[in-house]
Parts: C-alpha cells; structure tokens; sequence
C-alpha cells in the first residue's frame, strides 16, 4: 500500500460512521496476531519546510485496548524522523496510551482475508475530520495546522503477541527490534511484520529526506528497509480545498461520452463553405466537418470520444474554422468511482448514537433534444437583361444622304439563379427509464420477504432503458450505476454496480463482494443497524447525448428486524 508524499490534503468535511472494537482477544498462541482490527496510526506534526517536529506523536487505533493497555510493551511515541536522527529504540513495559477516533479510520495494515484500500486511506486522512482529530489532541488550531505551514507523518502501528507478551510497534520500531533479537521477530512473523505491516505505507516521491520506495509490493522487506525506506506517509496542506467550479466537466474513467459547445454565425454558413469544429483532447484531434447555420443562427457541435482508463484531468481545446464558439477550452475531471467500496463488515462494528439520514435530493434528467441544421439550395431564376444596339446597313431604299444607322436593340441577357439557401432543423431527443430493486441475499436463512435481520447480505438490480432514434454517433449507452448506504449517510463509501447485460437498454448489479464466502453479488448490511426502514439510494448516469447527459434517481427499500446473532446460539451436548 503506497501513500504519496505529494498527496494534497484540503481541509475538506468527509464524515465517517463511527464504531468502536469489543474487548482485545487475547488467543492461546505465544505469537499472534490477533486479527486486521488490531491496528492503528502513530500521527506526528512536522514542520512542512524543515520537517521538525512541532507536536509529540500520537497513535490512534479503533480497537478497545483498555483491558490490556496498562501491560502492554512499547516504544514509546517515537516517530521514524527521530529514528532516523539517531534515536535510540528504548522499550517500555507499560502504561500504552492511544486515542480512538470518533469517526473510525479505514484499514492500514492488509491481511489475507482483507486487503487495504490506498484510496479510503487518502480520503480519510486528507479530509477536515481526521484534520480536526489531530489538531484537537496536538492543541494545535485546525485553520493554523492546514494552512501549508505543516505536514503531517503517519505511520502503520500493529498490536501483536510476541513470546507471550503484548506490543505496539510501528514498522521502523518493528525493523529496529527485529535487528536486537536477530531476527527472531520477523522469523515468527514472515508475512504480518515482514510484508502486511512493512508495506503497509510508503512514499511514491521523496519528501522530507526519505526516498520514494520502488521495490516489489508483494513479497516480504528486509529488515533495513523496515527502517530506512518503509511504514511511512506524508499528508501535505495547502489551506483551501478545490472546489468543483474549477472542472468545466467531470467524467468516469473508461466510459464513452460526449463532449458538446454552441456553434453560433451573424452570417450564414451554408453548402458552400461549411464549418468544420475541432476537438483536440489527449494528443488526437476529432473533428465534427459538414456543420451548416443560417444568418444569426446557433447549433450544437460535439464529439463522441472514449476517456481514459486512469484517473486523470484533461483539457480540451476546441476550434472552429467559421462563426463563433460558445467556449474553447473544457477543463474535465476523470475520476474512478471504483475506489471506495465499503469496507469489510465486522462482527464487533459498532455506531452508538446512530440516526437515520435523509435521502439525498438529486435532480432527475429523463428527456433531452437537440437539433442538427441542413440546407438546400432554393432556386429563384431571374431574366437579367442585357441590352446592347446591333447597327444595320443603308439599302438600295434608303434616301440620298440617308443618315440613319438603321440598328436596332438586342437584349443579350441571361437567365440567372438567383436563389438562396433554406434552412431546416431536423430534431433528435432521447429519453430515459429506469428502475431498482433490492431483496435479501438467497443465503440469508431467515429472511421474509422484504424483511432480514441485520448482518445479512441484499442483492440489487437496475434497469436503465435510453430511447432514441439519433445516429449511434449522438448517443452513448446507459453505463453507470452507484448504489449508496444509509449507515454511511449516503457518502463515504459507495459500490459501483456491474452491467450485466450492458447496452441502451442495460442492467447493473452489484460486483463480486470480495469479502463473501460464496462471492455473491452482494453488499452486508452492518450488524448493528437499527430496526426499520432500510434504504439502498442509487444514481443511474452516463447516458450522454449532445444536449447533456441524462441521468435518474433511485432507491428502494427493505426491513431491518432484529440481528444475526439471534439466528446463532450455542447449547450443550447432552
């Protein structure tokens, strides 16, 4: 898992549900890792330009330690810059403290079972909240700690159980320590201190004297990795967040779509000099040629291109050959909705003091048109004379002295076209149909209907249907579908649902849930979630058309009665 040292952090609001750990489990085995919730975060203020330290560090973890905190071994709240400034590793045999955070924070150290997200783990620690958490302990103002004067130092912390004692080490405490009992802590853990915890941070550019890390990503570190190079991220401030203003247009990665401005002439355009209008995005040029206008007319010009399978952000020129261009430059913002699904459900998840949220309000667009100009030459013939005098000749009639010159006038005109151009606009319009629903999971053994228990798994299916008898080269497919949750209020994380059967008439379902048994289409409602109403809210998007992209709304609910717990109980053999 790598976190840039050049990640931007804004002092932007991203609120996460909150929860808290049950009591630490203290296994039977002499060395254990007891599980991927026994983790957290050490969080140091640095200075952004000399990198000193301006508060002491912090660890932070969602796991209840209190049972065990007062025995457990440590380090104290060393921070890697002062390792590497020659601190020396000094082990403490109690009195571990830590904080726990109100809005719990994702997953940092991967496991077999659950792999971390890069992307939950950025959005996390960039956002006002987590800002605020260590401005609030570091007694720092959160204006003062995010206005670029400061960077903040994160590092992976691991709870484990080494020759029957419990620790809390960070990956460079964890190299140090290993390099004091010869490698025996790495010879008991190969793959949960050598790889999970080594990897579980890193820089991809150099920042604040420690280089950007470019080994393998999936095989167990060295031990003087540990300490010199790996377990560290950096979050950089920059005062103010971007806001959405600065994007002309926002895209999905991967997904055709349509790029469209105003064409607009004070003087007709027509067959005989038609406008051609350039597209230059990415390094290729598209061109929309043959666009004809009447005299102070208008049309919309556009072209059907395909965007990266990267995030990225793309400007695109545009020119015009005749009239007038309503803009010339779109600033695009590529983005990957498949980056934050929800993460793994746990059986000790908690939300006290959890209330429904309210449906987000979003505007439907179910109809748009738009219309393409042709001409025809009308024709108008006109006789245009062209008078010229022919002279005669004297004949044997003509008097003496006969002075006349015996002409005459001939008209040597000629018919002429003097038409013009008609004008027509033919109109095209595409409509959009959708619908959704939502029904436990057929492994849930209990459910009824449209009632479950909490803790259980749902499945959902959309259907989209776009209506329109425009070329194919005006319209796109229905492509996109994004299912949200109320116990994440409907922001934080989201699943981007799967076309099954893809087309202008498609149906999305949910992905492979990673962290189902049967790798079901699925999404696991959170075992502590309030009897009730339980609302699945949906937006169906990336239907594009010239005028727009048409786009629907959607939810669809089911019933939380009681939990899965009741479902499970132990008795004794008789």
């Amino acid at each position: 898992m790598l976190l840039s040292s050049t990640l931007t952090a804004y002092a932007e609001g991203n609120g996460n549900v909150d929860g808290g750990g049950g009591g630490l489990n203290q296994g039977t085995k002499a060395y254990n890792w007891p599980g991927n919730s026994y983790q957290g975060v050490r969080v140091t203020v640095v200075d952004a330009e000399s990198g000193g330290i301006v508060a002491g560090s912090m660890d932070f973890t969602n796991k209840n330690l209190s049972s065990v905190a007062g025995n457990m071994f440590s380090f104290g709240k060393v921070s890697k810059m002062q390792y590497r400034n020659g601190a020396a590793l000094t082990l403490q045999t109690s009195g571990y403290t830590y904080y726990t955070p109100d809005n719990p924070m994702p997953q940092i150290i991967s496991s077999n079972s659950s792999k971390a997200s890069i992307a939950q783990i950025k959005r996390y620690f960039c956002s006002e909240g987590a800002a605020s958490m260590v401005a609030g302990k570091a007694g720092i103002d959160v204006v003062t700690l995010t206005n670029g004067s400061y960077k903040l130092v994160i590092e992976p912390v691991i709870y484990l159980i080494y020759n029957n004692l419990y620790f809390a080490m960070t990956t460079t405490e964890a190299g140090l320590y290993n390099r004091m009992v010869g490698g025996d802590l790495g010879a008991h853990f190969p793959t949960v201190v050598m790889k999970n915890l080594a990897l579980a941070l890193f820089l991809e550019k150099a920042d604040l004297g420690f280089p950007a890390y470019t080994g393998s990503k999936t095989t167990a570190r060295s031990t003087d990795e540990m300490i010199q190079t790996l377990g560290i991220g950096i979050i950089s401030y920059k005062g103010a967040p971007p806001t959405e203003a600065e994007y002309d247009a926002v895209y999905r990665i991967d997904t055709d779509v349509i790029t469209s401005t105003t064409l607009s002439t004070t003087g007709e355009i027509n067959n005989d000099a038609k406008a051609t209008v350039t597209f230059s995005i990415g390094g290729r040029s598209y061109q929309m040629s043959g666009v004809v206008i009447p005299e102070n007319g208008s049309q919309l010009v556009w072209v059907k291109w395909h965007t990266p399978s990267e995030p990225c952000e793309i400007t695109i020129n545009i020119s015009t050959n005749k009239g007038r261009l309503a803009t010339t430059t779109i600033r695009a913002n590529v983005v990957d909705l498949n980056e934050n699904p929800p993460p793994d459900p746990m059986a000790d998840d908690r939300y006290n003091g959890y209330s429904r949220p309210s449906l987000p309000a979003g505007q439907n667009v179910t109809s748009l048109s738009w219309g393409i100009w042709r001409c025809w030459w009308h024709a108008n013939w006109v006789w245009v004379s062209d008078w010229d005098w022919e002279s005669g000749s004297h004949s044997s009639s003509c008097p003496a002295g006969c002075t006349s010159s015996h002409g005459h006038w001939v008209d040597n005109g000629e018919w002429e076209d003097q038409g013009w151009y008609d004008y027509a606009l033919d109109t095209y319009s595409a409509s959009l149909s959708t619908a959704m629903r939502i029904t436990p999971d057929e492994k849930n053994p209990t459910a009824s209907g449209s009632t479950l228990k909490s803790g259980y798994g749902i499945n959902m299916t959309a259907t989209a249907d776009m209506r329109s008898g425009a070329p194919a080269s005006h319209i796109t497919q229905v492509q996109t579908c994004v299912a949200y949750f109320p116990e994440f209020h409907y922001t934080d994380y989201w699943r981007l649902l799967e076309p099954t059967s893809p087309g202008y008439s498609a149906q999305f379902e949910f992905q492979r849930n990673e962290y189902s048994t049967y790798n079901r289409r699925t999404h696991f409602t959170p075992v502590w979630f309030p009897d009730g109403n339980y609302t699945v809210y949906a937006q169906v998007i990336d239907a594009w058309t010239p005028a727009g992209m048409l786009q629907m709304h959607l939810n669809d609910t089911l019933t939380i009665h009681d939990n899965l717990f009741s479902d499970w109980h132990v008795r004794p053999l008789n």
